[in-house]
């Protein structure tokens, strides 16, 4: 079990992206969460299994082939948060 903190840079709000990111993240049973920041990057917790972690940044980084547009991503590892149940927006 994995715990990444993760920061995506490009056209990211008011695309999508947060839905997009939480589908994927719930497709690969992966908790966490998602919140748009003031500056134009979204934040993001993920924690799982390292290998749906893999298959979700690689979703991520690719967008959605229409609207949402990855130009940087950022992770960092951090510690794990246990019995966390679920994906969602925002801290919960």
């Amino acid at each position: 079990m994995k715990r990444y903190h993760v920061f995506v840079e490009g056209r990211v709000q008011g695309v999508g992206f947060r839905g997009f990111a939480m589908l994927n993240a719930q497709r690969r049973n992966l908790t966490g969460s998602v919140k748009n920041l003031d500056n134009g990057m979204v934040e993001m917790f993920v924690q799982g299994e390292e290998a749906q972690i893999d298959s979700f940044l690689e979703a991520i980084e690719k967008g959605d082939g229409r609207f949402i547009r990855v130009d940087n991503i950022s992770v960092k590892q951090t510690e794990v948060v246990p019995n966390e149940k679920r994906f969602s927006y925002g801290w919960y």
